[in-house]
Parts: structure tokens; C-alpha cells; sequence
């Protein structure tokens, strides 16, 4: 169907291509606009659903902390505001449709009278009794739509020749002088048969009967056209009646809609409070109950804890008992091997000191020798020398108790003079209180 649409509308050979192209480029719009709309949505619904993805992760690993409730809370929040922000627009979108749809059907409506009005009206009818052929034909499309007056007047004009009952304009409107001359009497037949040449009295009086025929059905159908106009009127009255019903209808609807809707935000805002001071009240039990938990896992810990370090304690104890016998084990195995090393060592110096000490010994009775036999062969040469010289000396023991040479002359080098200074280290004041301690 879409198919055949665009074939008719966006054929390039059709005679309305120009007014098609505006539909064209409407349409290609009105697509991309749409295509828009609709990836905006999906991005805020992803960017809601990701939000919500991220609260479910974080409440699979529940800390009874005040910072993570804070947190969780604030993600709560903010899910909640991105949700109510796209209702919120989403429902001023839908008001604006409403809108548009309302001014759309008003359009429709309007475009639809004039529709019946074109098809209806006495232009359309005047259009086709003036058709150049003699015999009008009526489209059977419009008899369906067509009062009855109207039809048997078109049908009595195809019958008789058209609106001059097949006579030419020139006699036609020469008949109908004379006769509104004569205000319809029959006196006017003379001087009708004296304008009308070629015409007999039995044509005149037949072209009468048809004027006459003529006259009735068309105010048959003036009559009938102005009571379809009322009709159509008064139609159009009930349908105003009925639109504004209907929309007061759909407004009532509508604001029943939006206090359920604003009924359903109470009642689930009530709910998610009820539900938010459950979720306080079981996080306030949860945490009391992770706090207990934590107070025995604490206590637990620190029994084990110190059973722990008690075992470790006595095992440190017991390492550092078996440490120091094998330390002291090895502190007497080494004194051991190094008191036989000091052993060994000390044979080794002691020989070596004996062999030194020997050594030495002998060096010394060497020396002792050769110095007694120095000293024998000085007391052989000084007796040889004695033998020879004889030394006679006298001796004056006062000598010993007489100052020398040189001791007098230093005496009186150092003997100092009364004029001259003495001069000596300066010394600090001795107060008088201090004079003679």
C-alpha cells in the first residue's frame, strides 16, 4: 500500500511533482525528526537502565557503614529524578501530540465541509448545467449525495434540452421578456408569435408548460438546497456539540487519567517511603546485627589471637630453651677446641720461646766470655803499662766541699743590679681583706 502511495505521489511524470516534492521533503523531515526522538529516548532509557545496573551491583556487597547507605540513598535518588525528568517529558510530548492532533482533526473537519460544500453547493450544479452538449448528464456519484428535488430537477433538464428546454438563447430569452411582460397571462401569445419567427403557437405554448414545469422543480430545489443547508447546519451544530462533548469527554478522561496518574505517583512515593523507612529499619537491624556479628568475630579472633600467641610464646620459649643448650652445647665444644688450640699453640710458642731463650743463653755466654777475656787482656795491657809508668798522686780531700771556677763566675753573672727594673708577669690586685691568707 505504501508502495503504490509513493508511486502515485512521488511519480516523476505526474503533474503534481512540485506539490508531491513539499509532501517529499514533509515526510523525509518528519522521519528524521522521528528517528531522533526515538534514539533519545533509548539513549535516556539505557543511560536509566545502566544507573539501575549499577545500583543492583553495589547492593550484592552490603556494608553496614553510613557512607554506603549515604551512597546508595544518593544512587536512589538520582534514579529516581532521571526517571520522573523522562515522565515528565515524555508526558509534555504527549500533550503537544494531543494538541496537534486536536488542531489536525479541527483541520480535517474544516477541509471535509468545504468537501461537501463544493459537492453539494449550487456552484458545483451551475458548473455542470452549463456544459456546451444540450443534454446534461448527472454523475452517479452525486445522486448518492444529492437531494431528491435536485436530482429530478437535472433529470428534467436532461430530458427537455437543458435550462432553455432546447430552444436557442436568442428565443429563449425573447420568450421569457415577453412573458414577464405579461406577468404569465396567456395575452401575450400574439406578440410572442410576432418576436418569435419560426415559431408556432403550439411550440410556445408547449415551451409555457415547460417554463412552468421549470419554475416549480427549481424552486423545488432552492427549497430543498436551503433545507440541506439547514440540515447540514443544524448537522453541523450536533457535531459541534458532539466534538465539544467528546472533548470535554476526553478532557474529563483525561484529568480523571492524570489524578489516577497523580494518585498512583502519591501512592507509589507512599509506598517508596514506607519501603525507604523498611529499608532503614532492616539496615538499622542488619547493622546492629553485622555490628554483633563483628563483636563476636572481634572476640573470636582475639582468643585465637591469644591462644595463638600463647602457643607461639610457649614455642619461642621452648625454641629459645633448645637454642641455648645447643648454643651453650657449641660455646663448650668451641672453648673445648680452642682451649686444645691454645694448648697446641702454647707447646708451639713454649718451644719456640726454650729455642729463643737458648738461643739468647748462648749469646750471653758468648758475650760473657769474649768480655772477660777483653777485660783479661785490658788488665794484661795495663799492667803492662803500670810497669812501666809509676803515678804518684796527692789528695786533698777539702777540694770536695770548695764551689768550682765556673760556679763563682755564674754567681756572679746572675747577681742583679739595684738601679734596674724588675721586670716580671703582671698579676691581678689582691684585695686588702684577702692580705696575708
Amino acid at each position: 500500500c505504501k508502495k503504490d502511495r509513493n508511486g502515485h505521489l512521488y511519480n516523476r511524470k505526474s503533474d503534481f511533482r512540485v506539490e508531491y516534492r513539499l509532501l517529499e521533503e514533509l515526510e523525509h523531515s518528519m522521519t528524521v525528526s522521528r528517528k531522533t526522538e526515538k534514539a533519545k529516548i533509548l539513549q535516556q532509557l539505557l543511560k536509566i537502565q545502566n544507573s539501575v545496573k549499577r545500583l543492583q551491583q553495589q547492593l550484592k556487597d552490603v556494608k553496614p557503614t553510613p557512607e554506603f547507605v549515604d551512597k546508595i540513598k544518593e544512587m536512589m535518588e538520582e534514579i529516581e529524578n532521571a526517571i520522573n525528568a523522562f515522565k515528565e517529558e515524555q508526558r509534555q510530548i504527549y500533550q503537544q501530540l494531543l494538541k496537534e492532533e486536536k488542531a489536525a482533526i479541527n483541520e480535517l473537519s474544516l477541509f471535509e465541509r468545504k468537501v461537501e460544500l463544493w459537492v453539494l453547493g449550487s456552484s458545483t450544479a451551475e458548473k455542470v448545467l452549463k456544459l456546451p452538449s444540450a443534454r446534461v448528464t448527472v454523475d452517479k456519484t452525486l445522486e448518492k449525495h444529492l437531494p431528491k428535488e435536485v436530482i429530478e430537477f437535472e433529470r428534467f433538464l436532461q430530458r427537455t434540452g437543458g435550462r432553455q428546454g432546447g430552444w436557442d438563447d436568442y428565443d429563449h430569452q425573447n420568450f421569457l421578456k415577453i412573458r414577464t411582460k405579461y406577468r404569465g397571462r396567456l395575452s401575450y401569445m400574439d406578440e410572442a408569435l410576432e418576436y418569435l419567427n419560426g415559431r408556432t403557437k403550439e411550440d410556445i405554448e408547449q415551451h409555457d408548460k415547460w417554463y412552468q414545469e421549470f419554475v416549480i422543480l427549481h424552486e423545488r430545489k432552492k427549497e430543498s438546497i436551503k433545507k440541506w443547508k439547514e440540515k447540514q447546519q443544524q448537522e453541523k451544530e450536533r457535531n459541534l456539540k458532539e466534538k465539544e462533548k467528546s472533548e470535554k469527554m476526553l478532557k474529563e478522561r483525561w484529568l480523571q487519567r492524570e489524578e489516577a496518574q497523580k494518585q498512583k505517583v502519591d501512592e507509589r512515593k507512599r509506598k517508596q517511603a514506607a519501603v525507604e523507612v523498611w529499608k532503614k529499619q532492616q539496615e538499622v537491624a542488619f547493622a546492629m546485627d553485622q555490628a554483633s556479628q563483628l563483636k563476636l568475630e572481634e572476640k573470636k579472633q582475639q582468643q585465637e589471637c591469644q591462644s595463638h600467641l600463647k602457643l607461639l610464646l610457649e614455642r619461642n620459649t621452648l625454641q629459645k630453651k633448645v637454642r641455648e643448650e645447643l648454643e651453650k652445647l657449641e660455646n663448650e665444644t668451641r672453648e673445648e677446641t680452642e682451649k686444645e688450640e691454645r694448648k697446641q699453640i702454647a707447646a708451639q710458642e713454649i718451644s719456640k720461646f726454650q729455642e729463643h731463650d737458648l738461643h739468647k743463653l748462648e749469646l750471653r755466654v758468648l758475650q760473657k766470655h769474649a768480655k772477660e777475656t777483653e777485660k783479661q787482656e785490658e788488665e794484661k795491657r795495663l799492667a803492662k803499662l803500670r810497669e812501666k809508668v809509676e803515678i804518684r798522686v796527692t789528695k786533698d780531700r777539702s777540694r770536695l766541699n770548695r764551689p768550682t771556677k765556673g760556679w763563682e763566675e755564674r754567681r756572679q753573672e746572675t747577681t742583679p743590679a739595684a738601679a734596674e727594673p724588675q721586670l716580671g708577669v703582671p698579676q691581678r690586685a689582691v684585695p686588702a681583706w684577702r692580705g696575708g691568707l
